[in-house]
């Protein structure tokens, strides 16, 4: 299972799902309740969130854990 968690608009307000899952993994009445589960997980499992506009685009991304790209000096 990929350690992306997407935090997408949902029926409800807002969801968190996993990339290539099927099904939302929680749902939330505002979006930065639904971040903020979202932020919790991949801090535990070292994953990235991926915070989607409320038509769906990507607003913004960020890794918890170990980055493979560190900037160099």
């Amino acid at each position: 299972m990929s350690k992306r968690i997407h935090v997408v608009p949902h029926e409800s307000g807002w969801a968190t799902r996993r990339e290539g899952a099927l099904r939302v993994g929680s749902t939330h009445h505002t979006q930065a309740e639904a971040t903020e589960a979202a932020r919790s997980t991949a801090l535990r499992e070292h994953g990235e969130v991926v915070i989607h506009r409320p038509d769906g685009r990507i607003r913004d991304a960020n890794f918890y854990g170990n980055d493979p790209f560190p900037p160099k000096g």
